[in-house]
């Protein structure tokens, strides 16, 4: 698995590169900060880690860049601790956002868990779903109805998926975090916050967002409407 890092800080980056070798990942990184796009195009990588504060553009700018033409997973990795740097991320497609310092082995714990639910998961969708009149590609993340198409993010898709499968059924906050990210505690609560924001927003084009109810300090739940 290569895993492409956008850091300006050479003594992170060689940490990073340290780290993740360890484990066999193969680990690239922008050599020129005004061909970012370039390089990450050229390395294909599996997954993306990115810093906030970057030379010539942050880190947003290149998420946004990054989510236009792929899917690949993203994780910010910033000393920026403000809950709306947190949400900002997630609302541009992020996967995940751990704070400087860290610890290696979170960092990879989180790194591994990410890489499982998305390729593993990839690998053993085929099949199509209908969900209140709409036709949900599980293999490509998209949902169809009435002629328009939208497309999820691995994140939104896992939480959408696992409600749909406890339909009119309600589940909680701890257990959607548990199944998504394996060990909730490392976990920053607004990051399910963001996501489901995001996936209501997106089935609002199709008239969906009413399927997913919030049931205040229980969690969540989809609905037949």
């Amino acid at each position: 698995m290569n895993i492409f890092i956008i850091e300006d800080d050479p003594l992170i980056l060689e940490a990073l590169n340290e780290g993740l070798s360890q484990w066999s990942y193969q680990v690239s990184s922008p050599s020129d900060f005004s061909l970012v796009m370039e390089a990450f195009v050229a390395n294909r990588p599996h997954l993306v880690i990115i810093d906030i504060q970057l030379p010539k553009f942050d880190g947003f700018h290149w998420c946004r860049e990054i989510r236009a033409i792929s899917k690949v997973p993203i994780l910010f990795l910033s000393s920026r601790d403000h809950p709306m740097d947190i949400v900002m991320a997630m609302n541009l497609g992020a996967d995940d956002y751990v704070q400087k310092p860290f610890h290696m082995d979170v960092l990879l714990a989180k790194i591994r868990a990410i890489l499982r639910r998305t390729y593993t998961y990839e690998e053993a969708s085929a099949d199509v779903i209908e969900w209140n009149q709409a036709m949900i590609d599980l293999k490509k993340g998209e949902i169809h109805k009435d002629g328009t198409t939208i497309e999820l993010t691995k994140n939104e898709f896992f939480i959408l998926s696992i409600l749909i499968k406890s339909n009119n059924e309600i589940v909680s906050r701890h257990e959607l975090m548990r199944i998504l990210w394996d060990d909730d505690q490392f976990i920053n609560d607004n990051t399910l916050t963001a996501n489901i924001t995001r996936l209501r927003q997106k089935l609002s084009a199709l008239q969906l967002a009413d399927a997913i109810v919030t049931k205040k300090g229980l969690g969540y739940m989809s609905i037949t409407l």
